[in-house]
């Protein structure tokens, strides 16, 4: 989706209950050392929380742009389009998530702020993890594509020749931050 001309600075992230909470925390610490964000509203979901306190073993990164907001206040700035939101991430996005909003249902504060991003014309990308995928997965990602969202999947790559896994997250995250439009460092493919 176009952002237009305006610099992207206030977004959301959202963590769901698929494996891979890895990202999520990636995305968070990478976009609070983005100059031109300065509001980053995290939101987990029931399981994502339990998911991420598994995987990770982490606290969410500290920094002043961060306000963590409950998924069932639906009274939170971000279930408004009047909010001024430019961008959310719902990084990783569980299928049943992927499944809510193309069905329209909006009875989370996750749920809801990404039908707002929708009817807003902003920019929504939705980090999916699952393998395989069933038709009603493949038909869903489609349904959400042609309402304006991006599925960009959890496919890390290997053209930048990654030390570890954890450079190899990190190259993946940058290049999800610069699909939405928000400048972020580029990992170019490596032709040594």
């Amino acid at each position: 989706m176009s952002t237009g001309s305006n610099k992207i600075s206030k977004v959301i992230v959202a963590v769901t209950g698929a494996s891979g909470a890895i990202y999520g925390f990636e995305l968070i610490k990478q976009l609070t050392k983005i100059d031109s964000i300065n509001s980053i509203s995290v939101i987990f979901s029931e399981n994502g929380l339990k998911v991420w306190e598994y995987e990770n073993k982490v606290e969410i990164p500290k920094s002043e742009k961060i306000n963590i907001l409950n998924n069932n206040d639906l009274f939170a700035s971000p279930a408004s389009g009047s909010s001024g939101y430019q961008a959310m991430f719902i990084t990783p996005c569980s299928m049943g998530t992927l499944g809510s909003i193309a069905a329209g249902i909006s009875n989370t504060l996750i749920l809801r702020a990404a039908d707002v991003m929708l009817k807003e014309r902003k920019t929504l990308i939705l980090m999916t993890r699952e393998a395989p995928l069933s038709l009603i997965h493949i038909e869903n990602m489609g349904k959400v594509t042609r309402s304006g969202a991006i599925i960009f999947p959890a496919s890390p790559f290997f053209y930048n020749h990654p030390k570890d896994l954890n450079a190899a997250i990190s190259a993946l995250i940058s290049r999800l931050i610069n699909t939405s439009g928000i400048p972020a460092p580029i990992f170019e493919w490596d032709k040594k």
